[in-house]
């Protein structure tokens, strides 16, 4: 069952893989079994083993009947967790169905629900309205900086 998984190094059994993953984890307080791959970021999906998701890697260790046609998902919400009762796997369709979308923006703006698919839209127009404000002040300073350098004012 382990070449059904992408990327994942050809070297590792059932059991050295299981032994790997449950290594580089720790538990959390909330119950998540939280995996160290070889990124840095904590809460994203991370990857072990050579290039092969470790929330893969764990569902088919773990829990077994990996189906390479469905995604895995985690009920907990947390990219980066490994523990057992937290995967599942679901359609693509579902999957998308199932995330939920916050509400706010990360600067706490409340975000619009789009028309055309009944969904939160995925930029908050207040944030990309003052992004866009400091983009052209910023090109606006090197316009000026380099008229300045040719003696032009």
């Amino acid at each position: 069952m382990l070449s059904a998984v992408k990327g994942l190094s050809r070297y590792h059994t059932e059991e050295s893989l299981r032994a790997y993953l449950l290594e580089r984890s720790h538990r959390t307080e909330n119950g998540c079994l939280v995996i160290e791959g070889y990124g840095r970021r904590r809460g994203v999906h991370q990857k072990v083993a050579g290039r092969a998701w470790a929330h893969i890697a764990a569902y088919v260790v773990l829990v077994g009947g990996y189906d390479p046609a469905l995604d895995v998902d985690q009920t907990c919400g947390a990219a980066d967790c490994i523990e057992p009762t937290h995967l599942r796997q679901l359609s693509r369709a579902e999957a998308c169905r199932s995330r939920n979308q916050l509400t706010q923006c990360r600067n706490g703006h409340d975000r619009e629900l789009d028309p055309a698919t009944g969904r939160y839209r995925r930029v908050c127009r207040s944030c990309n309205r003052e992004a866009q404000r400091r983009w052209r002040e910023r090109e606006a300073a090197e316009v000026a900086q380099a008229r300045a350098a040719y003696g032009r004012s």
